[in-house]
C-alpha cells in the first residue's frame, strides 16, 4: 500500500504524535494506559486486538478511534486479500466497541458503504485510496479548526479544558480541544492551561499534560472539583473542550464532568467552547439527552492502576458520559467555522 506508507512518512517527519499508524503488513498504536511514565508501542496484526484496544481505552478520543476505524478495515482488507465480506464484518465488529462515539460509526458506516460499491477491478487500490482520503481530511481538519478557534483566543488567557482531546486523541496533530490551544499557542499568544486530571481514567492529567508539556505550553494540573471556584476567582477566562457527539439542537455530549464544568461556566460568566469537527455533528439525533451513554463497569471507579481504593463491598457507577445543554455553549468550533445560537438553524446550514 503505496499511499499509506507515503503519507505515514510524511506525518513522522512532521513530528504528529500519532495515535495509530501502519507499517508493512501491520498496525502499531501508542498504549495510551502506560502514558506518562511509557509511551509502548504496541503491534496489531488482527481487527479483534484493535477491537480490544478501542474497549479497555488503550486508544481513545473520539477523531483517534474515528481514524482507527479506517486502519482496521485497511489492516482486514491486508489479511484477507480484498475479501469484501471480511472487510465488512470487521467494520461492524470496530462499530460495537464504543456506542457512544459517532465519528467510529460515521466512519466506518461511509466505508462500508464504499465497499458495497466499489468495482471489483482494482478493490484495493480503490479501497487503499478511499482509506487514505478520510485519514488526509481527518488532519486537515484538526488543522483548520485550531486555527477558527484559536480567533477565540486572546493573548495573556488562562484556558480550562477537561478530559484529553489532543493529538493523541486525533490525527496527531492537536485533536479538537488542543489544536485550539496549540494553534494560539504558536501564533504567540501567552496562554496558561489548567488541565482537570479526569477521573477516573485521568486523562487529563496523564495524557493532556504529558502532550502539553510537549508542545510547550505552559500548564497546571488541577483536580475536577476545583474548575467553579478558580473561576470565580477570575482565574479562567476561557473553557474548551473536545466532543464526542453533538446533537442536531447543539447539546454536547463529551467526558463525564464537562457538564459540571459548564454550569460553573455559565454561574460565572465564562465562555464555554467545544471543539469538533463536523463529522462529529449527529443529525439523527435531536436532542442530547435522547442519546442512551455508555456506562462502564463500576471497577474502574473502585480501582486505580489495579489497585483498590475504597472499601471492598462499596459499589460505583460509572456513566462514560455526560450532555451539556446548547443555552450553555457559547460556540461549536469546527472545521467550517465557529458555530453559534440559534443551534438548529445554524447547524443545519453546516448540515447542507
Amino acid at each position: 500500500m503505496k499511499r499509506l506508507e507515503q503519507l505515514t512518512q510524511e506525518w513522522k517527519g512532521e513530528g504528529l504524535l500519532l495515535p495509530i499508524w501502519a507499517e508493512e503488513d501491520h498496525l502499531c498504536m501508542v498504549d495510551q494506559l502506560k502514558l506518562p511514565k511509557e509511551a509502548p508501542v504496541v503491534e496489531l496484526r488482527k481487527v479483534s486486538q484493535l477491537a480490544e484496544a478501542i474497549k479497555v481505552m488503550s486508544i481513545r478520543g473520539s477523531g483517534a478511534i474515528g481514524i482507527a476505524g479506517v486502519y482496521g478495515m485497511l489492516l482486514e482488507a491486508m489479511n484477507t486479500r480484498g475479501d469484501r465480506g471480511a472487510v465488512i464484518q470487521s467494520g461492524l465488529e470496530l462499530k460495537a466497541t464504543r456506542p457512544t462515539a459517532v465519528n467510529l460509526m460515521k466512519t466506518v458506516d461511509g466505508l462500508i458503504a464504499f465497499v458495497k460499491n466499489c468495482p471489483d477491478s482494482g478493490f484495493m487500490e480503490l479501497f487503499e485510496d478511499r482509506a487514505c482520503d478520510i485519514l488526509e481530511e481527518q488532519l486537515a481538519f484538526e488543522r483548520q479548526l485550531g486555527k477558527n478557534g484559536a480567533e477565540l483566543i486572546e493573548d495573556g488567557d488562562t484556558i480550562l479544558t477537561h478530559c484529553h482531546s489532543g493529538a493523541l486523541a486525533g490525527s496527531g496533530f492537536g485533536g479538537r480541544a488542543l489544536s485550539v490551544i496549540r494553534t494560539a499557542f504558536l501564533q504567540g499568544k501567552k496562554i496558561h492551561v489548567f488541565t482537570c486530571e479526569t477521573r477516573p481514567y485521568l486523562q487529563g492529567a496523564r495524557i493532556t499534560a504529558y502532550e502539553l508539556e510537549k508542545f510547550g505550553i505552559p500548564h497546571t494540573l488541577i483536580t475536577d472539583d476545583m474548575s467553579g471556584y478558580l473561576m470565580k476567582l477570575g482565574r479562567i477566562q476561557k473553557v474548551v473542550v473536545g466532543s464526542d457527539r453533538v446533537a442536531a439542537n447543539g447539546d454536547l455530549i463529551n467526558k463525564i464532568g464537562t457538564y459540571m464544568h459548564a454550569v460553573a461556566a455559565k454561574e460565572n460568566g465564562v465562555p464555554f467552547y467545544t471543539a469538533t469537527s463536523s463529522h462529529t455533528i449527529d443529525f439523527t439525533l435531536q436532542h442530547g439527552m435522547d442519546l442512551e451513554v455508555e456506562f462502564r463497569p463500576g471497577s474502574e471507579v473502585t480501582h486505580l492502576n489495579g489497585q483498590l481504593i475504597t472499601s471492598e463491598n462499596t459499589e460505583a457507577l460509572y456513566p462514560a458520559f455526560d450532555v451539556t445543554p446548547n443555552e450553555m455553549i457559547s460556540g461549536i468550533i469546527t472545521e467550517a467555522g465557529v458555530i453559534r445560537a440559534p443551534y438548529i438553524e445554524n447547524l443545519a446550514k453546516l448540515k447542507r
